[in-house]
């Protein structure tokens, strides 16, 4: 019986080494992919990759990145649970440790993954029921995305550091994770700025010798429309959801809401807003 204990303790160490392996590969396509959805899910949102594809196009890649992101993500923690060796660096994981963060002796870094990869499902699960809920309600919880990442980009550096594998993330981390930052960082600045720094090129009207005038007409094809809210996120000051669903706006917004209703009309999914610039 003796003799067999240095045997079973090999297979059992090949055993961990294999699930350490893919805790790994699974941790690193996760971090890419979810890097990679972010910076898609900016593009579809700002308008700035329409030329590259239709806009269905655009939003199926999100889809599909997203899910794949959750998926590597959800496999790096269920390995985990399959360790039959206990280290700091790579601890057995119960169901109830798996899900609830920092319990039961749980890491503060794990958490951050916990926490985050919770958020995206929870995200997901609602994007499958936006046409049910109120828009703007949904809006508001799938912006919490850039909250998630944030999480479980922490999770990967401080995982990094614990398991000495700063030296692959530093580099390769880094080169996915700088371009995405500068992506949703640009996302929210105004749209002046965003023009001034060249990202972005001033809206002109569609007819021939239209161009930026002191007057702004703004119009909504109903037919078209499908109330996502994305108009209300970009200005609140000129669109509005209200709670029946309808889409309220105003007809000729002032000087100072000019640049909101360009940046709604550029972000619009469905391209229901026109606007048109006079000289009074």
């Amino acid at each position: 019986m003796f003799s067999q204990t240095p045997l079973l303790v090999a297979q059992i160490s090949e055993f961990d080494s294999g699930i350490k392996k893919m805790t790994q590969i699974s941790a690193r396509l996760a971090y890419v992919l979810m890097c990679a959805t972010l910076f898609w899910g900016v593009l579809i949102a700002t308008g700035w990759a329409e030329k590259l594809t239709g806009r269905e196009g655009l939003k199926n890649g999100h889809m599909v990145l997203a899910t794949l992101a959750i998926a590597f993500g959800g496999l790096h923690g269920v390995a985990f649970t399959l360790l039959r060796f206990d280290t700091p660096e790579f601890p057995v994981f119960n169901f109830v440790r798996l899900v609830i963060p920092i319990v039961d002796g749980g890491l503060f870094r794990h958490g951050l993954g916990i926490l985050g990869l919770e958020m995206m499902v929870a995200i997901a699960i609602t994007a499958s029921l936006r046409h049910r809920l109120f828009y703007r309600k949904w809006l508001r919880l799938h912006q919490i995305a850039y909250v998630a990442v944030t999480l479980t980009v922490v999770h990967s550096w401080f995982g990094a550091i614990a398991n000495d594998n700063l030296s692959i993330l530093w580099l390769a981390g880094l080169t996915v994770l700088v371009p995405t930052v500068t992506v949703a960082v640009a996302r929210f600045m105004p749209p002046a700025m965003l023009i001034r720094i060249g990202m972005l090129e001033p809206e002109r009207g569609k007819e021939p010798g239209v161009g930026e005038g002191d007057a702004m007409d703004v119009s909504v094809n109903n037919e078209k429309c499908h109330r996502y809210g994305t108009c209300q996120a970009e200005a609140p000051d000129v669109f509005q959801l209200i709670e029946d669903n309808r889409l309220t706006y105003n007809r000729r917004p002032p000087e100072e809401h000019f640049a909101q209703a360009r940046s709604a009309a550029r972000a619009c999914p469905m391209r229901a807003i026109e606007i048109r610039e006079r000289v009074k």
